[in-house]
Order: C-alpha cells, then sequence, then structure tokens
C-alpha cells in the first residue's frame, strides 16, 4: 500500500518512518523504512537527482552525503514520458488485530493485506455481506522506539505462551476508560477467561529502573513481559531488547516522537554562487560525480582537479573561482565548521548544541548578506522601538532545510545519531552514502533582535529570576518522572519566546498569514562567548504563501513597531484572565510548563512553535497583576 493523497512534507514530520496515520478508506497504516522509497514500478524509470538536496552544515551535522525529498505523486509526463512515475511511499497495515462492531471478536491479519478484513464469525452466517472490521485502538510500545501489536492473547491467558486457541472478543462492560474494554476468551471455543484492559498505559520509575503495569502484571512481577524488539515498519517482528513495554492507544501522543533538525542556509562565500549554478550541480550527469569528490579529495579538490571528472560542455565556460565556490558551498568542504560540530559531540553521536549549531546563523542574519538563498537588509528601526531592540532585519530570501533522523517512542528524549538513523532502515549505509529524507522550504521572515544591554539589567532582577525559576522546577519534576534530563530555563529565554508567540499571533491578523504558516526561530542563549537574544519569525510553508512579500513588508519601521505595540498591548489582557494570570501562579498548560499563557492569549500551533507550546508566560513580557513592573515590556 502507498500513503495515498499526504503532502510531502507529512512524510518527515509527522507522519515519517516509523510513525502511524490513516488513509482515506479508514485503513490504519505504518509508513515503512528507507529501503523501497524509490523503488521503480514497471515501466517507468528513476531520475533520483530530482528529489536530491543539500546543505551542507546539515549534511556534516547529521553525517550523510545528501539529503532526498520524498516521493510526489505523478501518473504520468508528457510524449511517454515515464521518469519518476508512479513513485510511492510503502506503508504497512497496522495494527494487525481487528475486531468486529457487532460480534466483537478479534482476528489477527497480516502488515501487506490490502483488503479490508470481514468477520467470519458464525453469528453473520444468514448475513448477505460479512461486516468489514475495524482495527483496534490499541499498540504496545517501549523506550527504545519498538512496536508491536497489544498481545490479548497473551493478556487474558496470562501466559507468555497461552495454549488456548478459543476465539477472542473485545467487549465493552460498562464503566469509563479502558477499565471498561474486556478481553474475553470466548468459552464455547475457549477456556472462557475474561481480562480487563485497566492499567495497560501505567508505568513508573523505581529509582533509575522503569517499570511498566504491562510488562509486571501480564504474568507476574517475578516473570515479566519484555519488548521482543519488533519493528513493522521494516516487516521485523523480533529483534534485541528484553526493555519493559506498555500499552497505548496508537493515537496518543507519545507512541512518535519525530527527531527532525533544522538549518537555514548558509552560503559559503555570500554571493558567489547563483541559484542557476546550484541547479546545474544538481544535475543527474553531475550529482553522482560530486558525490565522489570527498573521498577522492577529501580536503577539497583544486579547480583543474575537480573539472577532469566533470562534462566539459558544461562546465567550460565557468571560472575557477566560481567553479569551486559552487562545490564548496554543495560538500561544505573544505570546512571549519564541520571540524567544529564533529569535535564537540562525543564521537558524533550526541548533537552539538542550539547554542553552537544557531551561533553561525545568528552572525549572518545580523548582517545584510545578499545571495540568492539568503538575503537580508537593513529596514531601519522606529525610534519607539530603539529603548528594547537593537536590530531588526528584513529577510527576503532564505532557504530551510528540515531533515527527520530519526524517532523516539514513550519520552521525547535524547536520541543518539547511530541509533535513530538504524530506526528508519534495515541497513546501516555508511555516510559516503547515507541519506536522510528532508524537506526544503523557501520563504522569508523578519528578523529582531532585543538590547543587550536593556535584557541583562532586566533578567537579573530576583523577581524575574523567581518567576523563570517557577518553569525550570516545573519542568525539573516532569523530566524526574519521565527519566529526562534536567534543564535550565533562563529569563530571556522564556521572555522572548513568548513574545515570539504574540508577535505571531499578531501578524496573523496584521497581514493575512494562517497561524500554522508562520513559524519562530529561537537565538537564545546566555552562554559566555555565545551570548545570543533575537528571534526570526519566519513562513514555514512550502508554498507561494511563503513567498508573497507580506512578511518581509511588516518589517517597514512604522508598521513593524505598530504591530509590536499592538501585540504587547493585547498581551495585557486575555480573554479567559483573571483565571489564565492567577493560574499562572501554580502553571498550567502541558506539564503545567506555562504560567500565563493559554489558548486565548500566547498558544500556537504546534508546527510552529520549537517547544510545543511550552515554557511560556506573559507575565516575564507584560507583567502580572500583583506585580505590573515584573514584565520586559512593561513601561512600554
Amino acid at each position: 500500500m502507498s500513503t495515498g493523497n499526504m503532502r510531502r512534507a507529512q512524510l518527515v514530520a509527522p507522519f515519517g518512518v516509523g510513525a502511524m496515520s490513516v488513509l482515506v478508506d479508514g485503513t490504519s497504516v505504518i509508513t515503512a523504512g528507507l529501503d523501497h522509497w524509490y523503488d521503480v514500478p514497471a515501466q517507468s524509470s528513476l531520475l533520483l537527482d530530482e528529489y536530491v538536496e543539500h546543505d551542507w552544515r546539515l549534511q556534516a551535522r547529521l553525517r550523510v552525503k545528501e539529503f532526498r525529498l520524498p516521493p510526489d505523486s505523478r501518473s504520468g509526463g508528457s510524449g511517454g514520458d515515464n521518469r519518476n512515475v508512479n513513485l510511492t511511499v510503502p506503508v504497512l497495515r497496522f495494527p494487525r488485530w481487528s475486531f468486529c462492531m457487532y460480534c466483537k471478536r478479534l482476528k489477527l491479519s497480516t502488515l501487506t493485506m490490502r483488503e479490508p478484513e470481514r468477520c467470519v464469525d458464525p453469528k453473520h452466517a444468514d448475513s448477505k455481506t460479512k461486516p468489514r472490521m475495524s482495527q483496534v485502538p490499541f499498540v504496545a510500545i517501549c523506550v527504545r522506539g519498538h512496536l508491536e501489536d497489544f498481545p490479548f492473547d497473551k493478556w487474558v491467558h496470562r501466559s507468555h505462551q497461552p495454549k488456548c486457541g478459543g476465539v477472542l472478543r473485545l467487549e465493552s462492560r460498562g464503566g469509563g476508560g479502558l477499565e471498561g474494554q474486556v478481553v474475553v476468551c470466548d468459552s464455547t471455543t475457549g477456556c472462557g477467561m475474561s481480562r480487563p484492559l485497566r492499567g495497560i498505559t501505567s508505568a513508573n520509575m523505581d529509582g533509575d529502573d522503569e517499570h511498566t503495569y504491562l510488562s509486571d502484571n501480564l504474568v507476574s512481577k517475578d516473570d515479566p513481559y519484555l519488548c521482543e524488539g519488533a519493528r513493522p515498519w521494516l516487516a521485523e517482528s523480533t529483534g534485541l531488547c528484553g526493555e519493559p513495554i506498555r500499552g497505548a492507544l496508537r493515537a496518543a501522543g507519545n507512541v512518535y516522537f519525530p527527531k527532525v533538525e533544522s538549518s537555514i542556509y548558509l552560503p559559503k562565500r555570500i554571493g558567489a554562487v547563483t541559484s542557476e549554478m546550484h541547479d546545474l550541480m544538481r544535475r543527474g550527469d553531475v550529482s553522482p560525480v560530486l558525490g565522489l569528490m570527498p573521498l577522492i579529495y577529501p580536503d577539497g579538490p583544486q579547480a583543474n582537479e575537480l573539472r577532469q571528472h566533470l562534462p566539459v560542455e558544461l562546465f567550460a565556460p565557468i571560472s575557477d573561482a566560481d567553479l569551486l565556490a559552487a562545490y564548496i558551498d554543495l560538500t561544505g568542504i573544505p570546512s571549519d565548521q564541520k571540524t567544529s560540530n564533529e569535535a564537540n559531540t562525543a564521537g558524533g553521536e550526541l548533537l552539538t548544541s542550539d547554542d553552537e549549531w544557531r551561533f553561525p546563523e545568528w552572525q549572518l542574519l545580523r548582517e545584510t548578506p545578499q545571495d540568492d538563498y539568503l538575503t537580508a537588509s537593513d529596514p531601519g528601526l522606529a525610534k519607539g522601538l530603539e529603548s528594547d531592540f537593537s536590530r531588526v532585519r528584513s529577510v527576503e530570501v532564505l532557504r530551510e532545510t528540515r531533515a527527520l533522523r530519526g524517532f523516539t517512542r514513550v519520552r521525547d528524549e535524547t536520541l543518539k545519531l547511530s541509533v535513530g538513523k538504524a530506526l528508519l532502515r534495515r541497513k546501516v549505509l555508511p555516510p559516503e552514502h547515507d541519506w536522510l529524507p528532508a524537506y526544503v522550504v523557501k520563504g522569508e521572515g523578519i528578523y529582531l533582535e532585543l538590547d543587550g544591554e536593556r535584557l541583562s539589567e532586566w533578567e537579573s532582577r530576583g523577581d524575574v529570576q523567581q518567576r523563570a525559576q517557577t518553569l525550570t522546577d516545573h519542568f525539573g519534576q516532569v523530566a524526574s518522572h519521565r527519566g529526562l534530563g534536567s534543564r535550565v530555563l533562563s529569563p530571556r529565554f522564556v521572555m522572548i519566546h513568548t513574545f515570539a508567540h504574540l508577535l505571531i499571533n499578531e501578524l496573523v491578523f496584521a497581514c493575512g498569514y494562517s497561524s500554522a504558516s508562520l513559524r519562530e526561530r529561537l537565538y537564545v542563549s546566555d552562554t559566555e562567548g555565545k551570548e545570543m537574544a533575537g528571534v526570526l519569525i519566519y513562513t514555514a510553508a512550502g508554498d507561494s504563501e511563503g513567498t508573497m512579500g507580506g512578511l518581509v513588508r511588516m518589517a517597514r519601521p512604522l508598521e513593524l513597531e505598530r504591530t509590536v505595540n499592538q501585540a504587547v498591548d493585547d498581551a495585557r489582557w486575555c480573554s479567559t484572565d483573571p483565571v489564565c494570570m492567577d493560574a499562572g501562579e501554580k502553571g498550567q498548560g502541558p506539564d503545567s510548563c506555562n504560567l500565563a499563557a493559554c489558548h486565548g492569549c500566547t498558544l500556537l500551533p504546534e508546527t510552529s512553535c520549537e517547544e510545543y507550546n511550552r515554557f511560556l508566560d506573559r507575565g516575564l513580557v507584560i507583567g502580572t497583576f500583583s506585580n505590573p513592573a515584573l514584565g520586559f515590556f512593561s513601561t512600554t
């Protein structure tokens, strides 16, 4: 089966490899691994360079040769052109268990089944058409990213290897939640045992050890039921694991956390390579050759060495300087950035922090680069904003690459690079041949930078630090309970993050974008030598809505001053106040990791927020009812 009418960007996130989705006919499927994404059907030919994209910084960070766009859907070209026709992204039917809405019978099908499952229970003997069965809403997951069908037969029989072959049924017996869902072994064909699903999603930490109700109680705590390492998206039913396993609803938020890394494209030499030259380097008769160059010339080739491997008719008119500039922009070699990234990541397994990764972006955005892939100008700063802001840039052109490097289940935690890649395909590829699925958005944006001296003075105040410490404490409790790493949330981070949300909400009204079309990129750090206090608001959609110039026009001094002032004024009163502001004293929202922030004032679509609508507080922006002077913009 294939994904049907799904947007290509969705195959990176949220429906990338290993994620479940529902097709238009109601079938629940899981996106298959990368091994067969570009399999060419009969009567078609593959032109792979059409899907290849490059970002030298992100390639070095993720240790891959290139990125590839998910295949698009096309039925055929004109004049008998069959290139890339009928390419699909394969999916597999999951979960395999189905049940009948009428007789409640459970049946296990196969991953590759295409037709709907029909109930063959004798109760439907008089029916002309056998009822269509629906897939169960339950699966089982573990912290290593494995996923399997819920073990209904083992659960009801309280055995790792049940011998009873009776018909199973999933019945509702009153009561709310999982307690009312009961697995029954039919007494006419089996043993008649029954067991409710109460507690199957529960888990707790015993020191550093995790215990789940499903593992400890399927038989007993002395004989736990542990994960067998199933990876159905790769058609693997068993593997190496042994971690505790828990039940989950297939649509639950903890079933899939995609790990998506993004990069704003930074030219190696500003203005040295045109977009036409980039397109030329991606041609089918050029791109494969360039992919071998880092192996032949690890430190980078000279121009004459490069020309020996390239078509003369294409590159003869191009100067040596332009040719080398295009090669370096494509591969990033030679690259000081590559060496820096790898030297600070424990052998490349853990990615560098945002402080280091985004610092080069921040440095370039503060300037006025003029390049076909990154163009920014200084529109000037209105006098009314000079006390709070030190810089604004109108970003007319930008190019962002977002790549999927793996995923986690159960918890959104740190993921080693090799572990994440191993979840995406059966066969691990060496870096010189490796690739990851990605998509590219081209758009525009506004960069704003707060005044450093005023910001430092404000965040040194005791009441400000105490307010931010509340969020740090709330997240610390969640992290401790879930086995995650702790995190310090500085006042500048919470305030700038919240201000970005408020500004996006105001831009939605001011220039007509949908809220899901705008996205934040935070440049916030108090690390010595890499201090940052800026935010980029940019178009996140990969269609024409992202390049119409409306956002750039809002960077004009008077327009921006009016928009910022209106955003701050609107934040002073939420439609749910005083409840929203009062709730901020104790915490609200996901994991109580927001203070004065709710859907009525601050929250955005989760695709627009880097922190999934957490770590927000209007109080640090405009003050609170009890302390109006608390906020950074309190006197604005």
